[in-house]
This record gives C-alpha cells, structure tokens and sequence, in this order.
C-alpha cells in the first residue's frame, strides 16, 4: 500500500538522531531534511563522495545562510561580522562574501515498495547548486529562487545502508542587485510516492463561480500508476472546522503510468469567501483509494491544499474587483532577505513580516524581484496578503555580469513552471509578474520572451493576470510610449515611478489597467490620489515596504555627496523602507498611515541641521526626521514640525500652551509646517476639519533619562525543533515605560536553556555590526534579539544587561 503526502509548512520535527550518526527514517510520504547537514565554506573537489570524510565539518540545520555569519579576520575597519569592505558584492549586496561552500546530509531507508520512488524537493539554494545522491550526479540548478526536485530512487543504497546527499553551492561575483544570502536557506523536503499515486504538479484548484449565495470549486488532478487496475478518486472539501461539506468521487483505471487527468466541481452553499480583511480557508482533500467491498478502502495517496474561495476580476472600468467589491491595493514592495537572519527563510520569520505588513495597513505585496517561499504565501493565505508573485529582474540582457541572464535562455521556461505549478493554488497569488525593469522589454527580442511567458504561463493557468513592472528606458534611446508593445500583451501594465503617465497614456491606450509596482516614498500622496481618483489605477507600491540589506543607502538622508545614488561602506542597509531592518515604524509610515486614512494625523520632528549643512535626501529617501520630542542640550533652539493630516487646521500646544495654528493649503498637501523653540516636555497637534471640529490628535513627550531595558516577545511558547524562533524586542525605557529614543547604548546578552541565539542586532543602515554575537548595541532605543529553539522541550532564557541600567530577563517556554 502506498503512503499518503501530506503538506508539512510550518511543522517541526522531532529529532531524529544524535549528531554524527546517520538519520534513520521512515517512509514517511514528506519529512523535512532540514537537520543535522555537515557545513564547510570551501571548494573542495571530491565532496560529492560518499566516503568522503566530513567528521570535522560543522553541522548546521537549515535553513541557512552562510553569507550572513561572521568573517574570519574581525577587525574594526574593514571586516565586522558578515561585512567586508571589499567585497565583490560591493554595496549592491551589503558587502557580503559569497564562494563556493558544500553541505552533505547522510541517512538510511527501509526497503522501498515495488514502484514506488524516493525524491529530494528544494525549495530554494542560493545560487547555482549542484547535488549528488549516493556519487552519481543528479543536476545543476542555476537560479537561486525557484524551487526543484530529484528523483533518487535509481541512486539509493540497499535497504538500511548509508545514503548521501552532497549540494554543492556557489555564490560567485556580482550576480545580484541586493543581498541575496547564500546557500540552502530555504527548506528540503524528502518525499516517498507511491506506486499508484496523485501528481501534485497537475493539481488546480479554481473557482468558475464565487459568490456570496454560491460557489464551484472546480479541482483538476492527475492520477497515475502502473498497476493496471481501478482506484477510486475521491475529493472534499472541509471548513474551517474540519467539517466535511462537499465531497464527489468517481472510479479511475490506471493505465500503465500513463497520467489520468480527471476535472470535478463541487458545489459550496454560502461560501465564506477569502479577502484580506476575511481570510477564511477551507481545505481541499485529493484521496486515491482502494476498491474493496465490505472493508475500509485502504488510501493510496492523498494531498491536501489550504483553500480561499474568491473571484477576481480587472477591468479599466471598475478596477480591480474581489469577491465583486473593488478593492485599492495597498502595496509595497518587499525583498526576500529577514533582516538578522539574512535570507535563511525560517517559517516565523516569513509569516512575521507578512504580519507587519498587515499591521501597517498594507494589504498586497510585490515579491521584489523574484519568486518567495512557499512558507512566505502559506503566511500570506492565513492571514490575508494579497501576492503579486514575480518571477524575474534579468532576462537575456545582463545588468550585473554574473547575474542569471547566463542562464535565462536555457532555464527561463523550467523556473517559470516550477514557480507556476507550486504557487497556482495560493489564493493570496492574485498575479504573476514576468519581470523587473528588463532593459530588452521593446527590442523585438524581448516582445518575443514577453509572448512566450505569457503563452508558457497560460498553459498552467488561466486564472490570474499577468504583470511587468517597467520603468523609463535608461540606456536605449526610447521614449516611453516604447512600452505600449510589451504592455498590450499583458494584462496590467506596471508603472515604476511614472505615475504621471497615467492619465495621458489612458487617453492614448483606452482601456490599458495600470498599477504604480514602484513609487516613491516622497511621492505617495500623489501616487495614492491617482489610485483614489482613476478606476483603471488599480493600487500602487512603495519602493519600499521593509527595510532589506543592499543596495546600501539608496534611500539616504545626509549632509554630504550628492543626494543620489547608493553609498559605500559602511553603508549596508538600503534605508528606503517604511519598516526598518527590525520591524519598527520609521517616519515616512506615519505619513503613509494619514495618506491610507489610517490615521487622521501623525507628527515628526526633524533633526537639527548641523550649522552650514545642507540636508541631501536622495529619491528613495526621507528627511531625518522622527517621531520624538527628545532633544538633551537643545533648549530653545528651533526645531522643525512636521504634521500630517486630511483635516484642515492644525493647532500646535507645547506644555499645554497653544503655540501656533496653520491653516492646510493645497501647496503643501496634507502637511503643515512649523518652527517652533525646544522646550521638554508634552507637544500635541491637533486636527480639524472645515467646520472646526476636532478629527484627531497625536503627542510627543519627552523621556527621562534612561533606567531599564524592557523585554517583549511576539511569542512565551514556542514548539521545540530548530525551525522554531521567537522575537524579543530589546526597548531601553525611562522611569515612565517610555522608549529613550536617544538611546544607542551597548548591551549584554546571556541565553540559557533549550536554546540558541539566531540573530541580534539593531535597524542602523550604516552601522555594519555582527548579527550573531551576544554583544550588540541598541540604535535609537531599540534593538533585536532572535531566539532558535533545540530539540528539547523546556523553556529559553533571555536576559539582557546595559552599564548603569536595570536588567530584564525573560523566558520563552518550549514544548
């Protein structure tokens, strides 16, 4: 009898084995591989060997990243933790050293059943990896972002013998324009098929009808197997509650491994349909079972899928429709890397960002620019984000000289399957996106990728827009309107940072749907009230949502240099984000939250200019401003005041002194400005609308001086196993439990119990420190650290200690 395959996101494993021994497992029908791999940064020629000897490796679990642990060699200038100063990565990839580096995995199997296979599933290797079963080369697989799978079956040792699995990893050059991490950071998966089995590839699940009253969901799968007999294909659909509420089966005769494609629809009275602010999930249950009358049919094979029913339509008429209701997408755009972590996708770390995205009011995100985990949308489905799922920022044409355009023509159409065939019953995945700013878009070459794509996306699915982000030609001497020919063979056409097109290229393409997939943090207002006022503007997304290393200070504010462009060293953060590196607010989110009506007003201070100095804030930036009244040694000096609102009058009271009230004109949209002298103490702006009501108010106070650190975890209880982390937030606080936000203060931290540190640090974007030792400094109050549970079921202490102040100690319960 075969073995069921069940989905395994978000689940942990219990250990298997003790280090240095071999991995005794079971025919599991999928188990995680993620534990116990031998590690070593070299590039050493005979590893692929079974008998090699690795004993004195390290052994890591994933997933992993390489790039961001320290360098050997610290010193204080030019290699501090992951960071060095000459790297070939250069400020493109925070100055991160990639190489060759090698992991091996050993384990035994019992014996395999007649037919049925063993293989290896990788979610994601950053880059251009090679595996080994056993000795015998099973491929090499360019791309750093799209997953891909090995049969090993042929390879195996006899039942209870030695199997190894060697990846070889090479992150060389300059292949990529932000941090990338480096090596196998996603997770692996090892999977038993049966002999008579479901292909999982050949699964969709698609809704021709979704309404309030009713819907069909319409389930397309593949059965094969060599059996020569029948099996009875059954489908269901369970509710949140595990009920049972739809379910159809019909009898299938396997024809030899040929694959049986079979279509079914199911019938769903009052659907609770999926939407961001509902996100309700059914699950789909695919079983291939036994026909024996009078007994308990025995199943074969089964898959399950987390199921939200909704309908999407777009059009330039009513914009982008969900579940009949339009719907503005509040987007930004997001890159793959978690902060401390670097790129290791650990599933808490994924869901944790799509959270904070939720948080602050976003409601879609465009994976900038490459494909993300499964564990990302697994996130984005239970909690409601609306994905553009991108697939490429280079085609044929290089924009970095060992980037993936060495390998576009011969690996484009295998990516996009892979990505395409494991994402296309996400229902947070509301549309594909071909490409990033591809320079080659108009050239005949690239319309004729661009038909390709689109033809090689709609033999998998036809359910889903498809997208290009594009920008003004840079280095071909086009105008605009060049991209009316790549833009007519899609569904959406995306605008990076020319929302000023919109109305003009609408009256001279009628009926083109646009989308802003970039725009300026400083031009939000504008971008947003295109998206307000045009039907056929669908959202738009700011460049960007979350602070991510790389593309080192391209959103900078300083007192030097030009204004433009990417800094150096030490630079390693990109500093345009809303959030910062550590999940913290910065100042243009309060901005965003009145332009979203997320908030009737916000208030920032800027920092005093130095005298003679002249504020530089490049095209991604923000001015150095900052939600505090803080400011030792400034008494009455003038500070800048900067309020936010969609009211009409602001009234200013410092310490409860009414100290100055302006007006809000249309040459300063939603923003009023004021200078006014430093005094501790409570400020508070006041918002009215045109009648003098009060709309809202928003205060600044002073800290005293700082006290204690404050410690507070986003989870108290953990499961054990190593993929299992827990935040703790590292806040320096004053007498009054305010944040000190003048408070870039050195700390101790001391982990104890069943468990490991991960990652620590702060959001400074040109601070290079070391995410992985226990003495890290907080930046502006705050800082980070990242708990990573072990096997054993008990609890991990946390304590933290800063010179002069109270300690905090807290304990994160594991089980």
């Amino acid at each position: 009898m075969g073995l069921k395959k069940i989905l395994l996101i978000g689940s942990f494993l219990l250990p298997l084995i003790a280090y240095g021994q071999t991995k005794k497992l079971s025919l599991l029908p999928s188990q995680l591989l993620d534990d116990n791999w031998r590690f070593k940064k070299d590039s050493i020629s005979a590893a692929a060997q079974p008998d090699f000897p690795d004993n004195s490796w390290r052994t890591i679990h994933l997933p992993h990243d390489w790039a961001i642990e320290d360098l050997p060699g610290q010193n204080d200038s030019t290699i501090i933790g992951p960071f060095y100063k000459y790297s070939p990565a250069k400020e493109h990839g925070a100055y991160i050293s990639g190489g060759t580096a090698w992991y091996r995995q050993s384990f035994s199997l019992p014996a395999i059943p007649a037919g049925e296979a063993v293989t290896v599933r990788f979610d994601g290797v950053y880059m251009n990896s090679d595996v080994w079963m056993n000795g015998h080369h099973l491929g090499n697989h360019p791309n750093g972002y799209t997953p891909f799978t090995y049969d090993l079956t042929p390879y195996l040792a006899p039942a209870g013998k030695k199997n190894v699995l060697a990846v070889s990893v090479r992150n060389e050059g300059l292949n990529t324009r932000w941090y990338t991490g480096a090596g196998i950071y996603r997770h692996v998966y090892l999977e038993v098929l049966p002999a008579d089995r479901l292909l999982k590839d050949s699964t969709l699940i698609s809704f021709p009808v979704a309404n309030k009253q009713h819907a069909l969901v319409q389930v397309t799968t593949a059965v094969q197997g060599n059996s020569h007999t029948t099996r009875i294909l059954e489908i269901c659909l369970k509710d949140s509650s595990g009920q049972v509420i739809a379910t159809t089966a019909q009898p299938v005769f396997l024809q030899g491994n040929v694959p049986v494609t079979i279509t079914k629809q199911l019938l769903v009275n009052n659907p609770a349909l999926w939407s961001p602010q509902r996100p309700c999930l059914y699950t789909t249950v695919i079983r291939l079972r036994d026909t024996v009358a009078n007994k308990q049919p025995a199943i074969n094979d089964e898959l399950t899928y987390a199921t939200g029913i909704r309908h999407i339509t777009i059009n330039a008429k009513k914009g982008f429709l969900l579940n009949g209701e339009r719907l503005l997408l509040k987007g930004g755009c997001l890159h793959h890397d978690n902060g401390l972590l670097g790129a290791a996708a650990f599933d808490r770390a994924e869901e944790r960002k799509v959270a904070l995205m939720k948080a602050n009011g976003f409601n879609a995100i465009r994976t900038s620019h490459n494909p993300p985990s499964a564990a990302f949308l697994a996130a984005c489905d239970r909690l409601g984000m609306l994905v553009i799922d991108e697939l490429f920022d280079v085609w044929q044409e290089k924009k970095l000289p060992q980037d993936y355009h060495r390998f576009f023509a011969d690996w484009w159409e295998r990516d996009l399957n892979s990505v395409i065939l494991r994402d296309r019953n996400h229902p947070s995945v509301v549309m594909w996106s071909i490409g990033n700013e591809i320079p080659e878009r108009a050239d005949k070459s690239g319309l004729t990728i661009t038909r390709n794509m689109v033809n090689a996306i709609h033999r998998l699915d036809t359910t889903r827009a498809i997208t290009a982000a594009e920008n003004d030609f840079q280095e071909r001497p086009y105008k605009w309107q060049a991209t009316d020919a790549s833009f007519a063979l899609l569904d959406v056409a995306g605008y990076n940072y020319q929302w000023r097109s919109y109305a003009l290229d609408a009256m001279r393409v009628p009926g083109r749907v646009m989308m802003g997939t970039e725009t300026l943090p400083g031009e939000r207002y504008d971008a947003w009230n295109q998206v307000l006022g045009l039907p056929y503007v669908i959202g738009d997304f700011v460049w960007t949502a979350m602070d991510y290393l790389g593309e080192a200070g391209i959103g900078h504010s300083t007192y030097s240099g030009t204004g433009k462009g990417r800094l150096t060293y030490p630079w390693i953060n990109a500093n345009c984000g809303d959030i910062d590196l550590i999940g913290h607010k910065k100042a243009q989110s309060y901005f965003r939250d009145v332009v979203w009506r997320n908030s009737p007003v916000a208030m920032l201070v800027h920092t005093p200019v130095p005298a003679g100095k002249q504020e530089k804030v490049s095209a991604w930036g923000w001015p150095d401003e900052s939600v505090s009244w803080t400011w030792p040694g400034r008494k009455d000096s003038l500070m800048q005041v900067r309020v936010f609102t969609r009211g009409k009058r602001i009234d200013l009271v410092l310490n409860e002194q009414k100290i100055g009230s302006k007006e809000v004109t249309d040459n300063t949209p939603l923003t009023v400005t004021f200078d006014i002298p430093y005094q501790p103490g409570v400020l508070t702006a006041y918002a009215y609308d045109a009648k003098g009501n009060e709309t809202g108010s928003t205060a600044l106070v002073t800290a005293n001086q700082a006290v204690a650190v404050r410690l507070t975890a986003d989870h108290t209880k953990i499961p054990a196993g190593t993929g299992s982390l827990a935040y703790v937030n590292i806040d320096i606080v004053d007498d009054q439990g305010r944040i000190v936000p003048d408070a870039n203060l050195s700390l101790k931290l001391t982990i104890k119990g069943m468990g490991t540190l991960a990652g620590a640090g702060n959001a400074c974007p040109d601070c290079p420190a070391s995410f992985q030792q226990s003495n890290i400094k907080t930046y502006k109050g705050h800082a980070l650290a990242i708990l990573r549970a072990d096997h054993n079921p008990g609890s991990i202490t946390l304590e933290v200690a800063a010179e002069g102040l109270k300690k905090a100690k807290i304990a994160i319960k594991t089980d």
